[in-house]
């Protein structure tokens, strides 16, 4: 398809989406359907009204509407979710002016709003659509020790407003080698980078607001204030062993509501993980095993399961066209180093949204969620598979004939 061609039609996908009064009465038929609720269902459907599942079930005891659109595949999923992505935040073409992800000007910048940057029309967005990825938990990256906040939105809309879920997700940070400074800026050490972050929550710690008077307004406080209040749960990149422990130290000083993102060395700290009552959102089954990545391991999602550790998949972000992986092919990865075919699927589906806080409205098909539907002409995680349509909200965004 041409850039012209593909403009015009990603144009008017955007605009179709960007009202939910367009959201379609549909029936959804699959040779096998993976509710992520249940066991999966031979010759399922799915009944979509308004933009949300009113019923879910075996085709031969499930009510059917008359009148309402038919599309059927050979396999149906609930519409994928992206645990960590920098996707519409950073640009397809790898230019200076579509980065803006990380702000590099402050080590400690948790101000910063997703929101403020998102492109719903980043060419991206369009491509990680078409392989069935109908949420993105996105923002903020890594490279600072706290880079900014992150946010959840749907693979559709004119605007940041149209594909809002969640406006404010998490506060990103970073430790390790990552988020150290150059050229003798701070932090230049892994204790600089913990005694920064302490005294950043300290003082937000110290500083309630006042009651009696009109407070002078500081936002890096008052973002701090809500981590501390777990109204904002603490998302630390931190990959090796020590900085995943520093990490967790933070974690039981300030009793924050921590996540811990990449998580190459999880392996070495199973015990430690589950102790601490975290979630992790893994780095990609296929990262380049290098640099802080060094000691990665393509079974490190099958010992988390294993250990009952929540988690979840992740497209993360990197350097070169085209900016982003594919959560598709990282759980497909997963399978053939250990772990289950519907334990990979569960950590781009409902695992995923429950980590990002969106589970009661994604991540499996189930009466109330939202619309969303990934449809397949096979395994979803076989290479030659592909995705044969996407509904979301309701909305058929993508199809192929039947």
């Amino acid at each position: 398809m041409s850039a012209r061609k593909f403009t015009i039609a990603a144009a008017i996908v955007a605009s179709a989406l960007s009202s939910t009064a367009l959201a379609q009465d549909l029936v959804v038929r699959g040779e096998r359907v993976y509710t992520m609720a249940g066991a999966a269902i031979e010759n399922g459907v799915v009944v979509i009204e308004d933009g949300k599942i009113v019923a879910v079930g075996p085709e031969a005891s499930t009510e059917v509407p008359e009148g309402y659109e038919q599309l059927s595949a050979r396999v149906v999923t609930p519409g994928l979710v992206d645990a960590h992505t920098v996707v519409g935040l950073t640009g397809y073409s790898n230019q200076p002016d579509e980065q803006d992800f990380l702000e590099t000007s402050s080590p400690i910048q948790p101000e910063l709003r997703a929101i403020d940057a998102y492109n719903p029309d980043e060419r991206l967005v369009d491509w990680v659509r078409g392989f069935g990825v109908t949420t993105l938990h996105t923002g903020h990256g890594t490279g600072a020790l706290i880079s900014g906040q992150t946010m959840v939105v749907k693979t559709v809309g004119l605007t940041v407003d149209d594909a809002m879920v969640e406006r404010r997700a998490m506060v990103a940070g970073n430790l390790g080698p990552g988020a150290l400074g150059n050229g003798g800026k701070a932090p230049g050490t892994r204790p600089k980078q913990i005694a920064m972050l302490r005294e950043a929550l300290l003082k937000a710690q110290a500083a309630p607001e006042k009651k009696d008077e009109k407070p002078k307004r500081d936002l890096q406080a008052e973002v701090m204030r809500d981590v501390l209040a777990k109204k904002l749960p603490l998302m630390i990149t931190a990959n090796r062993a020590q900085d995943i422990m520093g990490a967790l130290r933070l974690k039981q000083e300030f009793d924050l509501d921590l996540v811990i993102d990449g998580a190459a060395e999880a392996y070495l700290l199973l015990d430690e993980l589950r102790d601490a009552g975290v979630s992790v959102i893994l780095h990609p089954t296929m990262t380049r095993q290098f640099g802080d990545y060094a000691n990665a391991s393509f079974t490190t999602a099958a010992a988390l399961r294993e250990a009952g550790i929540p988690f979840a998949l992740q497209s993360g972000y990197e350097a070169y066209v085209p900016k982003t992986r594919v959560v598709l092919w990282e759980a497909g990865f997963a399978v053939g180093h250990g772990l289950a075919f519907e334990d990979a699927l569960r950590t781009v589906t409902i695992d995923a949204a429950r980590i990002i806080g969106v589970g009661d409205r994604v991540g499996s098909l189930e009466p109330g969620k939202d619309g969303d539907i990934a449809m397949f002409d096979g395994d979803p995680f076989e290479y030659t598979t592909h995705v044969t349509g996407v509904v979301i909200d309701g909305v058929v965004v993508s199809r192929e004939a039947n």
